[in-house]
């Protein structure tokens, strides 16, 4: 069965522009109701795709973490292209951490993370859903259920080095928090099984930021931005948006 392969998203609805990252294994799909949302309240959203995401599972074992960190410098670049002098980024699980990344290399108007690590606890917790988004792929295109897992097990095992690299992402943005000054908002499921959950305290406590709160939601799982709780998110976005120096 041939998948349809996601396409990045602009929302163009106004002069402040909020620049919306994906998760690991995820690709535009994870950003984009809250792109809509967005967009409807006056600011435009870009959505941009990592190389590698939104296809095969084969196809993420070619990245790296200075690869997808290019992407975003690309995104954000291209906002700047297109006229948009003020930016705001927010990211979702590995996207969280390529904001705050973001954050400390170049001049955003505010930074928001939603459910994303500062630090794992063991190598299940790296693999877990890499492991799913694996098998489901290959069922998807066919394969049983035997066969998918068999060919999951597989790419865990060859995916290893990459797991490593994004756990050295991780561990850098971990110790450079204390140069973030730019306004923070964090935002985490209570209920996450993918993460952590005690990243979130970590980065709102670290930031140096005067500006920063964090929201924690019940019965939310880690997928923030698509779950039962997703319209409280888009709110508590935007008012932290709303909150923001947009004019200096």
């Amino acid at each position: 069965m041939k998948i349809k392969e996601p396409e990045p998203f602009m929302f163009k609805g106004g002069e402040r522009a909020v620049l919306l990252l994906h998760g690991f294994t995820g690709h535009s799909a994870d950003m984009r109701m809250l792109g809509r949302f967005l967009e409807k309240k006056g600011y435009t959203a870009h959505g941009p795709i990592y190389r590698g995401h939104g296809k095969a599972p084969e196809a993420l074992l070619e990245g790296s973490k200075a690869l997808w960190y290019e992407d975003v410098l690309q995104a954000y670049q291209s906002l700047k292209d297109q006229g948009y002098q003020k930016i705001a980024v927010l990211g979702l699980s590995l996207g969280g951490v390529l904001s705050l990344k973001l954050s400390i290399n170049k001049p955003v108007v505010g930074v928001s993370t939603m459910c994303s690590p500062m630090f794992f606890d063991n190598d299940y917790q790296m693999t877990k859903g890499f492991r799913y988004f694996a098998t489901e792929y290959k069922k998807h295109e066919g394969k049983s259920q035997v066969a998918a897992e068999e060919e999951a097990d597989q790419l865990v095992e060859d995916a290893k080095p990459l797991f490593q690299d994004l756990n050295q992402l991780i561990e850098e943005v971990n110790q450079s928090l204390d140069h973030i000054y730019t306004p923070t908002l964090v935002i985490q499921a209570r209920d996450d099984r993918m993460i952590n959950t005690k990243s979130a305290n970590y980065i709102y406590d670290h930031v140096e930021s005067d500006q920063k709160s964090i929201k924690w939601y019940e019965e939310a799982g880690h997928a923030i931005t698509l779950g039962p709780k997703r319209e409280a998110v888009h709110e508590d976005v935007y008012q932290f948006l709303e909150s923001l120096d947009w004019d200096n």
